[in-house]
């Protein structure tokens, strides 16, 4: 990756760090589809005000509008979602691992779906020394860990398979279209796919009345959805889907780390062994060979 890349890659690490922790906040409060459909409101209308910013042009084909019909549930709302009820369930360091296999089915879906991402031992290797470092990195809270919930554990590896199998879609079928639209399409349809399903399906549907809430909400929609989609498309076509989701391999060290700088929790060996682990496969996954 280039130097360019790099940095909208540790940009969008560090913005989607804090995530599962709001997630956690929001929940406390209202239901899981209430969230994310109040995400999926403040993420769009920071990504239309971007693009219209931009002055970026947006599709006028309906062959588009209905890839983005599929986009906006599948990679945005449904995911998201699963997550969000999943961590009613179980501990926060439970779903992180759980997340993190998003580049490991991404390597398989895009081997067989992409010509410009296939399968290499190299890559095999970097993504599975990558997620032991993780295993490491939160084995202390995942062996303290009360919460157990099979269907919540489901729901986490599913919302990782539905991230997985659309990010290479993404990539496939979006290549025609630029900018910031590429994040406000799907944020769009996602928005419009809650706000239909979301009051009905989940009774009752709350509005937030406390102001940590509102926070989280505002978090998770502006930076969390918004800006953290328009960085997220730009790399998916630029440097690849398997790449592009090893961001989640970046969630884990950047929730320790959070917790070390404002909760005032101890550093451990954990945190360095699996840190180190993380960035080693990064590089092996990143390195140039010849060959390549």
């Amino acid at each position: 990756m280039k130097t360019k890349h790099w940095i909208v890659f540790i940009a969008l690490g560090i913005i989607w760090s804090s995530s599962f922790l709001w997630i956690k906040i929001g929940v406390q409060e209202v239901g899981p589809m209430a969230l994310v459909a109040f995400r999926m409101l403040f993420g769009v209308i920071t990504a239309v005000a971007i693009a219209l910013y931009q002055k970026d042009v947006w599709p006028r084909d309906w062959k588009t509008w209905g890839i983005y019909a599929i986009l906006g549930p599948t990679s945005l709302a449904i995911p998201i979602f699963l997550i969000s009820w999943g961590e009613q369930s179980i501990d926060s360091a439970v779903a992180a691992i759980l997340n993190a296999t998003v580049p490991l089915f991404t390597l398989i879906i895009a081997h067989f779906y992409l010509h410009d991402d296939k399968m290499t031992l190299q890559k095999v290797i970097g993504l599975l020394v990558g997620f032991v470092g993780i295993i490491i990195l939160l084995s202390e809270d995942l062996f303290a860990s009360q919460h157990v919930s099979v269907l919540g554990q489901a729901a986490v590896i599913l919302a990782s398979l539905f991230y997985a199998g659309s990010a290479v879609y993404a990539r496939k079928v979006t290549q025609h279209v630029k900018g910031a639209v590429r994040a406000a399409a799907p944020l769009l349809t996602a928005t419009l796919f809650m706000w239909m399903i979301g009051p009905v399906a989940e009774v009752p549907f709350k509005i937030p009345a406390l102001p940590i809430t509102w926070i989280a909400a505002l978090w998770l929609g502006i930076l969390g959805s918004g800006i953290a989609m328009a960085l997220n498309y730009y790399l998916l076509h630029e440097i690849g889907p398997t790449r592009t989701t090893m961001v989640t391999y970046t969630f884990p060290p950047g929730g320790v780390i959070l917790g070390v700088i404002f909760l005032n929790e101890k550093l451990s060996w954990q945190l360095f062994a699996g840190g180190a682990l993380i960035i080693a496969s990064l590089a092996v996954v990143n390195w140039k060979t010849k060959q390549s």
